[in-house]
């Protein structure tokens, strides 16, 4: 499911939650809701209300820093691309074959990344090397320096080169990542525990009923966030592949 029917579903389900306190509450007799009652009522949603907050801030944080280690990693690539480019063009014009054929890299490279992101999840696959990379990997090792510069620059288009392939290995295993169902399953039904309880210990009035639909797109919209995050690939807060595709200009 996509993280807009996920937050949908959990907002409909802590909304059934506050229904179903709301119904309780004109069913039970009056001495079930004596003070006592309701103090243990109030403590209970109390500590599941900080176990759920304390969950999605960690959640929300822990999501952020992975969106924010993916787009590092994009711009890692395309700093990667120039500096092998540059590297190549100082070894001297016997590289210009190698450097056209870097330059096909970034639009196919983009778009396998974003579309991996987008099956990964589903459909579980082995990594397919690019027979384009290992071609140009192997012209950067059959370069033959005839000085010591030549020799440095190509020493470190090769470990330039590695670390672009490593950095690529690791976006594709952290590709479709996702959070367990039972996760979401189980904060869920905390959420609608905590809004049950908001029904049983007030009476309806077109207040609460306001308040507890704000409360309720709040949390699922909390929800929402943190699903959107763990997916940098898609959805409505989706990395840019510009810099990765404009990291190269005309030869």
């Amino acid at each position: 499911m996509r993280p807009l029917e996920i937050s949908f579903a959990a907002l409909a389900a802590i909304l059934v939650g506050a229904c179903a306190g709301i119904l309780l509450r004109t069913r039970l007799p009056e001495h079930h809701l004596v003070e006592h009652t309701r103090d243990v009522i109030k403590l209970g949603a109390g500590l599941i209300g900080t176990i759920g907050a304390l969950v999605l801030s960690l959640l929300i944080a822990t999501a952020n820093s992975s969106y924010n280690s993916q787009n590092d990693r994009v711009q890692h690539l395309a700093a990667d691309l120039i500096l092998i480019d540059q590297l190549l063009a100082q070894y001297g014009p016997e590289t210009k074959p190698a450097r056209e054929q870097l330059r096909q890299f970034p639009g196919p490279l983009a778009d396998r990344i974003w579309r991996e992101d987008r099956i990964h999840s589903a459909n579980r696959s082995a990594f397919q090397v690019d027979a384009g990379g290992e071609e140009f990997a192997a012209k950067v090792e059959q370069l033959s320096p005839q000085n010591d510069v030549q020799r440095m620059l190509k020493d470190r288009a090769i470990q330039v080169t590695a670390d672009f392939a490593q950095t690529r290995y690791l976006l594709f295993e952290q590709a479709g990542s996702s959070l367990p169902v039972p996760f979401l399953v189980i904060l869920i039904f905390w959420l609608a525990i905590i809004f049950a309880s908001f029904g049983v210990l007030s009476p309806l009035n077109g207040t609460l009923a306001a308040a507890l639909s704000v409360f309720a797109v709040s949390a699922s919209g909390a929800m929402f966030l943190v699903l959107e995050l763990s997916q940098p690939f898609t959805g409505l807060l989706k990395l840019s592949s510009t810099p990765l595709r404009n990291a190269l200009g005309p030869l």
